[in-house]
């Protein structure tokens, strides 16, 4: 009997980062969990192994640190299989945890990588600035009291778009040494208690859209003086900028191909 032929398949999920160490599998000498860190990439390959009985290869768009939301991550793994989508999708939603969900599964051509096609990401950070965090948005926001000028927020961020050398919004422990990328869009919008800053680019340092946002916050509160973005970007040294701010209110918003 013939084998089925090899498909590609692309997933689009969303998770609540809350309760895993990020994306990436990573190894550990903690017999107690198994040898493994709970992270989003290890609860899916798991269940993808129950569901086609054999291992397959995750491919990302990128890696969402500890406690970093997704609303659109892409991922792709190449499997031999006759299942169509719409059964793989109810599949793995009921084999996946509830704060994992499979929201799209299309077959690709073999040669798409969700990491290498990915044209350009999009995060968006949200703050809520006043004196308590409501209850249901406490693992998805950063509690900041100082009052802001969102305006010179605005006026500020503008300094960033464009292609640029980023090495002061780099955190280390990244592993890229190339530090250009180009921020395509930055949009700060004010909903009552919170502000929302997005940010499209082509690709982002280790913990760039988080050292971005704490300087903005920086400079919003009067800590930095105005014109400080430029001089901080400019100095290429990560020292001169803000703080990095909570994993928690950082979220994937979507990935473009």
């Amino acid at each position: 009997m013939k084998s089925p032929d090899i498909r590609n398949f692309k997933l689009t999920i969303e998770y609540d980062g809350t309760n895993y160490n990020g994306w990436q599998t990573q190894a550990t000498n903690q017999k107690k969990k198994g040898g493994r860190v709970r992270t989003i990439q290890t609860v899916l390959g798991e269940a993808l192994f129950r569901l086609f009985t054999k291992r397959v290869k995750l491919n990302s768009s990128g890696r969402t640190d500890s406690g970093v939301h997704a609303e659109a991550q892409v991922v792709n793994f190449k499997v031999r299989t006759e299942l169509k989508p719409p059964r793989i999708k109810k599949a793995l939603n009921s084999l996946l945890p509830p704060d994992i969900r499979v929201k799209k599964v299309k077959i690709v051509s073999t040669d798409f990588n969700a990491q290498h096609d990915a044209l350009s990401k999009t995060y968006r950070y949200v703050i809520c600035n006043k004196d308590y965090v409501p209850a249901f948005a406490r693992h998805y926001v950063y509690h900041f009291t100082y009052p802001l000028n969102i305006y010179l927020m605005r006026k500020e961020a503008k300094v960033l778009l464009g292609t640029h050398d980023f090495s002061a919004f780099k955190s280390s422990g990244g592993e890229t040494t190339d530090c250009k990328r180009r921020i395509k869009r930055i949009k700060i919008k004010k909903k009552e208690e919170f502000i929302e800053i997005e940010i499209e680019a082509d690709g982002f340092l280790y913990n760039m859209v988080r050292n971005i946002v704490g300087t903005l916050l920086e400079i919003a509160r009067g800590k930095f003086p105005p014109g400080s973005m430029k001089r901080i970007l400019q100095s290429r040294d990560r020292k001169t900028a803000g703080p990095t701010v909570p994993a928690k209110g950082l979220s994937l918003v979507s990935v473009k191909y």
